[in-house]
């Protein structure tokens, strides 16, 4: 896997750090979000998704967004194509807090494993686990870091490539 550089240039991105999100909790939590679902549950996780695209993009996490069962079976989406960026949906005798402590428990180094979530006995189960966890107003304010600093970066590409470009 590679990311665009800035100044042209790949770079390898490892993906060791990975981010398990409590989806209808951080919809929830998020005020924006959770009016956005009352109209369209749909519209509001793909909202919950370009939002945490950042971090997969620009900072080289693998983001996996889990949400609360919709069938018999489990079900893995991988928007965009990537498989360190996916959505999974439990089966309906499974909530999502079951699957990510499955997910953290499994992890070859729960510690490389951080969940957003506002439960505290997830947080505590997790803790446990040997995994970090991050509460859904640090993870929003933690995306909006690394928005502002992805639109700097782009912002400083633009200038190289208007300079690249009027130079003789």
């Amino acid at each position: 896997m590679s990311g665009f550089h800035p100044r042209g240039r790949l770079r390898a991105v490892a993906f060791e750090k990975h981010l398990l999100v409590d989806g209808a909790n951080v919809l929830r939590a998020w005020p924006d979000l959770n009016a956005l679902a009352a109209r369209d549950k749909d519209a509001a996780r793909g909202q919950l998704s370009q939002t945490l695209r950042v971090l997969h993009d620009t900072e080289g996490w693998r983001v996996t967004l889990v949400f609360d069962g919709r069938g018999p079976e489990l079900t893995v989406e991988q928007p965009g194509g990537h498989a360190t960026f996916a959505h999974i949906f439990t089966p309906v005798d499974l909530t999502a807090d079951d699957v990510i402590e499955q997910l953290v428990g499994r992890a070859a180094d729960p510690a490389t494993c951080t969940v957003a979530t506002a439960d505290r006995a997830e947080q505590q189960t997790i803790a446990a686990l040997g995994a970090a966890w991050c509460s859904p107003e640090d993870l929003r304010a933690w995306c909006d870091r690394a928005a502002a600093r992805q639109a700097g970066q782009v912002s400083g590409l633009r200038r190289a490539n208007d300079r690249d470009w009027r130079r003789p």
